[in-house]
């Protein structure tokens, strides 16, 4: 099976600080990847980077046969993307973020109505088109969010951790759909969580990164059989170690003063 994400040495500098250090990595066409790590790890970072939000400091990214530096516009038509915090304006209707969305991703009128109820009727939201989505519960959102992503029809839907935050019913409804999704469309799910269960369930390979470097990958059973532990968990800590680390928030207020620091001609 072909590759459909590419990423060679990639790295991202923010100052001093290595965020993302020197990581190579394939993703399979129509594949569930896992992309796991500690806070503050490199996960959302190079999430960044593929959907190229962040700029790489070196290293390339191949996306649907598209570099990421020369043809960045034919790389973001070619996934969907489900951000931590929700990305939704709460003043539409959910049938409105769609049609916005759809808009600019330039899909033809006929076809993105079609696509906006078929996908909508998918995730149980069809009947509350019309409702305003500050009205919705945090799964409505969500999965809102996740029709949204699949609107332009992605070869590649990009999950930073979608469940957080959601109750068991929920993740586990969520979760279903996206498998359908794969199965029905061939479309390719790379996501982060710190579910460990929900990883060792859903994903078919795995990568975990640490301190900005791939540290281990494969199945979930070949990780648990390299570290001799019984669940990904407890194959994850025995990785990454169990001291409690920098909350993402930290590592982002560092990057943001990079930024200021650069914007006054201070790097």
């Amino acid at each position: 099976m072909e590759d459909i994400i590419q990423v060679k040495n990639l790295v991202k500098r923010f100052g001093d600080f290595t965020a993302v250090d020197d990581i190579s990595f394939n993703v399979k066409k129509g594949e569930i990847f896992a992309f796991l790590g500690p806070n503050g790890a490199g996960k959302s970072t190079t999430i960044k980077m593929l959907t190229t939000i962040l700029a790489p400091t070196g290293g390339e990214i191949t996306l649907n046969g598209n570099d990421a530096a020369t043809d960045p516009d034919a790389v973001r038509h070619s996934f969907g993307i489900v951000f931590q915090d929700p990305s939704l304006d709460d003043e539409l209707t959910a049938e409105e973020n769609m049609e916005f969305h759809g808009v600019l991703y330039g899909v033809p009128t006929k076809l993105r109505r079609e696509r906006i109820q078929q996908l909508m009727e998918f995730v149980e939201l069809w009947d509350r088109r019309k409702s305003l989505v500050k009205e919705f519960s945090g799964g409505m959102k969500r999965r809102l969010e996740i029709a949204r992503g699949l609107l332009h029809h992605p070869a590649v839907i990009f999950l930073d951790e979608p469940t957080l935050g959601l109750d068991p019913q929920t993740r586990n409804h969520m979760w279903s759909y996206l498998e359908e999704l794969n199965r029905t469309e061939g479309i390719t799910v790379f996501f982060t969580t710190h579910y460990m269960e929900e990883a060792e369930r859903i994903a078919q390979r795995i990568a975990i990164i640490d301190h900005g470097k791939i540290i281990a990958m494969g199945t979930a059973q070949e990780l648990k059989d390299k570290t001799g532990k019984e669940s990904l968990e407890d194959a994850f800590l025995e990785l990454t170690g169990r001291v409690i680390r920098e909350e993402e928030s930290s590592v982002t207020e560092r990057m943001r003063a990079h930024g200021r620091m650069w914007r006054g001609g201070r790097r």
